[in-house]
């Protein structure tokens, strides 16, 4: 008798995506890629064409390197979202022998991007795929457009492994688990004030997720329901209240709001208004956790870092302290582990 081919398996860890440099050109070439992306800007096709190519990314790309350059340097001249993600890689491959389970990472937008990775991905002819996308929450202008990629890709693949898609995960006692954790350096008594924040996105964005009425209309800020269980808003106040319960916070010192909008018409509260409410009232030590992203970026490093500091100490505030993102923590490699489902 025969003895069987071990059974493989490839994992895919995708991330939003990185400019290959903070060189204008290659801002361009990554903004052009990211707003063109119709699950991001959902506006009529001409309309998105005329307002991203003609608008935004001419007149942004040179504003938009500066602040990648300043990004990269303080990062040891390379891609902070990149380099945790090759360290994410390699922390958790070396827990599973090589030749059986494989991890990979793409970047929706920008390199390693996922059409290249699938490719070498179908020369090993795994027997199983996993797709992570590592977005905690899930939006269509991140999860929807990662998987919807994927299979775009996948579509002309002769041979099907079996695949698996890693949903939302914000929920998982593992992922709040590795954010506690990350304030073990901090004393939480020691803050006037903690506030979480998170990503932002068009209302219109959240409104889709319902056949009948609006987001606002749903009590997303206090419970999640079948009707808004994939709703990006309910999502985000839900795990501020599992962060709060594990870190047993007073809620009254906490606020959930929103960051990086590109106009009045997104989700509220916004982040950096409340920073300088929170200044304006007297605070002088304030906290932030931002749990909508996995690794730190250019949205924790410069615009909570560097923006939201001098935001807060223009309007009388002292200290703003962020909590560092999970990165490639080695509680954060045993939680991701089982979250995707595999077994060391």
């Amino acid at each position: 008798m025969s003895t069987p081919t071990p059974r493989t398996t490839g994992v895919l860890l995708i991330n939003l995506g990185t400019p290959d440099s903070p060189k204008v050109g290659d801002v361009r070439k990554y903004l052009s890629q990211f707003l063109n992306d119709p699950r991001v800007i959902d506006l009529p096709w001409l309309w998105r064409k005329i307002l991203v190519n003609l608008i935004i990314v001419p007149f942004r790309s040179p504003k938009s390197a500066k602040i990648y350059r300043e990004l990269w340097d303080r990062s040891g001249g390379e891609s902070p979202l990149l380099v945790h993600g090759n360290e994410l890689v390699r922390k958790m491959q070396k827990n599973f022998p090589e030749g059986l389970v494989r991890f990979h990472l793409a970047m929706r937008y920008g390199n390693p991007s996922i059409p290249d990775v699938l490719g070498e991905m179908y020369a090993h002819r795994y027997d199983e795929l996993i797709v992570v996308p590592l977005y905690p929450h899930y939006a269509s202008a991140s999860s929807g457009s990662t998987v919807e990629e994927v299979f775009r890709c996948m579509k002309d693949w002769y041979v099907l492994p079996e695949i698996k898609v890693t949903g939302q995960f914000y929920h998982r006692e593992e992922f709040i688990a590795s954010f506690v954790e990350n304030t073990s350096q901090f004393n939480l008594d020691e803050y006037d004030h903690i506030l979480f924040s998170y990503h932002g996105l068009p209302e219109r964005q959240v409104d889709k997720v319902y056949d009948e009425g609006l987001c606002r209309d749903k009590n997303c800020e206090n419970e999640v329901t079948p009707e808004n269980k994939l709703c990006y808003k309910a999502t985000c106040f839900a795990t501020t209240r599992r962060l709060v319960e594990a870190l047993d916070l007073d809620e009254e010192r906490t606020t959930t709001a929103f960051q990086s909008r590109l106009d009045k018409n997104w989700i509220e509260p916004f982040s950096d208004k409340i920073v300088e409410e929170l200044a304006r009232k007297g605070n002088k030590k304030i906290l932030v956790f931002s749990p909508a992203f996995v690794a730190d970026c250019l949205e924790t490093l410069i615009e909570i870092e560097d923006e939201y500091l001098e935001i807060f100490q223009e309007h009388g505030g002292e200290e703003l302290q962020l909590v560092p993102s999970l990165n490639a923590q080695d509680h954060w490699v045993e939680g991701l582990t089982k979250i995707i489902g595999l077994s060391q």
